[in-house]
């Protein structure tokens, strides 16, 4: 640095703000930021489904493995209902669940991770293989297999509709003046009609009451027609607004495997066990196979999942009244005076694990 430099003015040093790569980051990341599954995932009716799966993977028999614990199956199946997509990082002696990822691929499968840990402190970023993670996805896409997409996620429309409906009616009520009436007053200023209608909002159930002062011509009293009452109860029965609220509470209970009977109130008993059979039998059984299937990959053991059997979700009388029938036609296969090789012969097919499985007399 030499005597001149001291009287010229010093370059400005220019850095990258990183704007650019960090608005496309964030518009890359906006459905995670935002909410995957939509508004619809506020609602009532998605976090009785989301209970469902979560209680029926911490109810699921696990064999093969200690990691897999009922909290770790709890985890995973919210985030599966909610996200789509679940995955731990495995360790010695538990699963540490992980926040966020990001993945390198080749030929379309997963083949390292950059993963986010959350901690009470702050979240901790860590770097693993494929093999040392447990990425569990649903409704995978071809366009990008190692990404899943959540029920609310594939039926969008449908959770709009429902957060739609259900904030709509949260503010009827709210703001509506239920049950109150009013005298109309056609002759007032409009100032004091805006005036009479904000002190109408949240009055419910209230007579409002207002003199008035119209006359006819020659100086006689109020007409009479002036003094009926008008209800600002809303019409909510032309809107069809409880039609529409069913459809949709019906559309989202279907997207995760929940008949919507469950949910009517004409439900009875049978009704009750076949909408958790079907639950379990066709939701959360293939999903738990999934588990199974990448737990045995990376853990070095095979691992077995039921689902089925811990939520007794089996049809124990259909199970019961098969046996009964194949009981009966044996006694009478005898009275006939069929020989045991005969009767071996004809009933060698059936199977009577499966046929006894669930019933009285397999217990």
């Amino acid at each position: 640095m030499g005597l001149l430099d001291l009287f010229r003015r010093p370059k400005l040093e220019r850095r990258s703000s990183g704007t650019g790569y960090t608005a496309e980051i964030i518009a890359a990341r906006q459905s995670y930021i935002a909410g995957r599954s939509g508004l619809g995932e506020l609602t009532s009716t998605v976090q009785m489904a989301v209970s469902l799966w979560e209680a029926g993977f911490a109810m699921a028999a696990v064999t093969g493995t200690d990691l897999l614990d009922r909290r770790s199956m709890a985890l995973l199946a919210r985030s599966l209902a909610l996200r789509g997509e679940a995955m731990f990082l495995i360790r010695d002696d538990m699963l540490v669940p992980v926040a966020d990822w990001d993945l390198s691929t080749r030929n379309g499968r997963p083949r390292a991770y950059r993963l986010s840990v959350s901690e009470a402190g702050g979240g901790r970023s860590e770097t693993a293989l494929a093999a040392e993670v447990l990425h569990l996805r649903i409704g995978s896409d071809p366009v990008a297999p190692w990404s899943g997409s959540a029920p609310l996620r594939r039926a969008s429309l449908t959770a709009e509709l429902l957060h739609s409906l259900e904030a709509a009616l949260g503010e009827v009520y709210a703001l509506a003046p239920l049950g109150s009436l009013v005298v109309p007053m056609p002759e007032n200023p409009e100032v004091d009609n805006e005036t009479l209608g904000r002190d109408f909002r949240g009055r419910r159930g209230r007579v409002l009451l207002r003199e008035s002062v119209t006359v006819t011509a020659a100086g006689g009293p109020a007409p009479a027609a002036d003094w009926r009452p008008a209800d600002l109860t809303p019409d909510l029965s032309r809107s069809l607004a409880a039609e529409s609220l069913e459809a949709a509470r019906s559309g989202i209970l279907s997207v995760f495997g929940v008949l919507p009977g469950l949910l009517s109130p004409a439900t009875t008993g049978p009704m009750v066990r076949e909408a958790q059979r079907h639950l379990a039998q066709w939701t959360l059984q293939p999903i738990a196979e999934l588990l199974a299937e990448e737990a045995s990959a990376k853990l070095g053991a095979p691992v077995a999942i039921d689902v089925m059997g811990p939520t007794q979700s089996f049809d124990a009388g259909g199970s019961a009244r098969a046996v009964q029938g194949l009981i009966g036609a044996l006694a009478e296969a005898k009275g006939a005076g069929l020989s045991p090789a005969e009767i071996a012969a004809a009933f060698g097919a059936v199977d009577w694990g499966e046929a006894l499985k669930g019933s009285p007399a397999g217990a």
